[in-house]
């Protein structure tokens, strides 16, 4: 009997555990709570209701820098950027690098699952 290289086992085995532990979903449920504790205090989710972030009730599939009557960074405005998913889950990893010289103070959210919640929470506010 001739032994396995070691590679192919390791293989075999992440297959298995990923086959036995299916992906998880993102949970909007837990995206409103990680809003709250993380966002809330500068953003509101009411259709209007501009805090010291822009409201983000829309935000999904709204082009950035667009809420009328919100004094956003030139920077937003003219990044030509437009809020989906993929676009959200790169500026909540770091603000400022994806849009430089915004005025958006937060550091970001390095968690990928956190952001895939938060994202999932976002996209349901319509």
């Amino acid at each position: 009997m001739t032994a396995r290289p070691l590679p192919t086992v390791l293989l075999v085995a992440a297959i298995g555990l990923a086959a036995a532990c299916p992906a998880r979903a993102q949970d909007a449920t837990t995206g409103a709570d990680v809003f709250k504790s993380r966002c809330a205090i500068c953003h509101s989710v009411a259709e209007g209701r501009n805090m010291v972030g822009p409201s983000l009730f829309g935000v999904v599939g709204r082009p950035a820098g667009t809420i009328p009557g919100y004094r956003y960074s030139a920077a937003m405005r003219n990044s030509g950027l437009t809020w989906d998913a993929a676009t959200l889950d790169s500026y909540l990893t770091n603000p400022a690098l994806v849009v430089p010289q915004t005025t958006m103070t937060y550091g970001g959210l390095s968690d990928a699952r956190t952001r895939a919640d938060l994202i999932a929470y976002l996209s349901t506010l319509h």
